[in-house]
């Protein structure tokens, strides 16, 4: 589709990145821990842009790239880098993207529109019956938005609905990753259940403008919340954000004493401001711009399973 022309790859962060790639490869340092929402159809539209609103905190708190070939670009690098590095081109056809408004009446207009907007990227033969809907899924696979919407069966084929939450990175341990979960869960469980139409909350572009700030500037970054207020996004976490996670939980049938284990280390990340692109930076300018070193220690804290709050920079 692009006629065999080079991605142009161009992010301006505290560096600057130009340059043009001629293969996908970038992709493959976009690495992300997707969380699935199984969900009632009936909560489904409240409870996907309840996601979409949750996704700006959710990159802030977890933001663990800030470096691509040795620059030193944005908080999360991997959402303009996913973002180009799978680029078509044509307004309104990128195929990362964080979408173009909010559900309205059901998740069936994020399928009108993959059909509306998006041309097929492989042909599909495939042979069984329309209510399996093979082709539906196959082409939704092929367009990465931040929270995509998911139809899919049971082993019993029952037929249920997902919300897929990729706006996290991977790592930077695995205790980081649940409680990434956690929150995520509790937050956008927590919202649907307390306002009975979340979108009357915040405006759409409101919302996807604090999801690039948040990618951009990680903790640091001020966003546009309820009732026009600008926040920093990491006193909005704390003071707001972490008990409505809490609630949504609790409501969840989660016990106490998980939810304030997998919520407290939200909590440590956020007072102590260091996610994995804190950490990371940090380490650089003690010990200097030598990348394998920091990957190696970055390795070596893994290890211990140490949430990276609490990672030190010796």
């Amino acid at each position: 589709m692009r006629d065999f022309k080079p991605l142009h790859l161009h992010i301006s962060g505290k560096d600057e990145m130009d340059t043009l790639k001629n293969d996908v490869m970038l992709e493959a340092a976009t690495t992300s821990f997707q969380i699935h929402f199984q969900i009632p159809l009936e909560e489904s539209v409240n409870i996907f842009n309840a996601t979409q609103i949750a996704s700006a905190p959710m990159v802030a708190i977890s933001a663990n790239s800030p470096y691509l070939f040795g620059k030193d670009l944005w908080d999360e690098t991997r959402i303009p880098l996913f973002e180009q590095s799978v680029e078509i081109g044509g307004p309104g056809k990128r195929r990362v993207c964080f979408g173009y408004g909010y559900l309205q009446q059901s998740l069936m207009e994020c399928f009108a529109e993959n059909l509306a907007k998006y041309p097929a990227l492989l042909p599909l033969v495939d042979e069984s019956p329309p209510e399996k809907l093979a082709h539906l899924k196959f082409h939704n696979g092929t367009i990465w938005r931040w929270n995509r919407s998911l139809i899919d069966f049971d082993k019993h084929n029952k037929p249920h609905l997902r919300i897929e939450h990729r706006v996290v990175p991977a790592g930077p341990s695995i205790t980081d990753c649940f409680a990434n979960a956690a929150f995520y869960y509790g937050l956008s469980h927590g919202m649907s259940q307390h306002h009975v139409k979340v979108t009357d909350c915040l405006a759409f572009d409101a919302a996807k403008n604090n999801f690039y700030e948040c990618a951009r500037y990680g903790l640091n970054a001020s966003v546009i919340w309820t009732e026009g207020r600008k926040l920093n996004v990491r006193d909005l976490i704390i003071e707001e954000l972490i008990p409505l996670a809490s609630e949504g939980l609790a409501d969840l049938g989660i016990n106490e004493s998980n939810i304030k284990h997998w919520l407290g280390i939200i909590q440590g990340r956020a007072e102590s401001r260091q996610n994995g692109a804190t950490w990371q930076r940090g380490w650089v300018a003690k010990h200097g711009h030598d990348m394998q070193a920091m990957v190696n220690r970055y390795y070596e804290l893994q290890q211990t399973e140490q949430p990276v709050h609490e990672w030190t920079l010796l």
